[in-house]
């Protein structure tokens, strides 16, 4: 089977936002059941969402050495918020677990196929 990354995306800096709102409680829970069902059918691979972009470290090859700077690599409005690494037989049935996953987050998911050896 193929693997895919489903990446969710958010419009803000999260890093401010209230965790026992019950909007994101409601969110939080679909979410949760897209994550026990791909389990269930052995979807899954591994998922997580990601701590705000206020704490992203890019770092930068310059010869033999590296640089570090703070925030994220792109300066974006639009920041990855977190992902699912998923297997499907084939880009249909990818493509419709990206689509619950959309309605789950309520927001854009991207979905990408891995690469692969040979």
């Amino acid at each position: 089977m193929a693997q895919y990354l489903i990446s969710v995306w958010h419009d803000d800096d999260y890093s401010d936002a209230d965790w026992s709102d019950p909007e994101l409680q409601r969110i939080g829970s679909q979410v949760g059941a897209i994550n026990e069902e791909m389990e269930r059918t052995g979807t899954w691979v591994f998922g997580a969402g990601l701590q705000p972009q206020s704490t992203a470290t890019v770092l930068r090859p310059s010869g033999d050495e590296v640089s570090m700077t703070d925030g994220p690599y792109a300066e974006s409005k639009e920041q990855m918020g977190g992902f699912w690494v998923i297997e499907a037989p084939d880009l249909d049935v990818a493509l419709d677990w990206a689509r619950r996953c959309s309605l789950a987050c309520e927001g854009p998911v991207e979905l990408r196929p891995m690469q692969v050896d040979g």
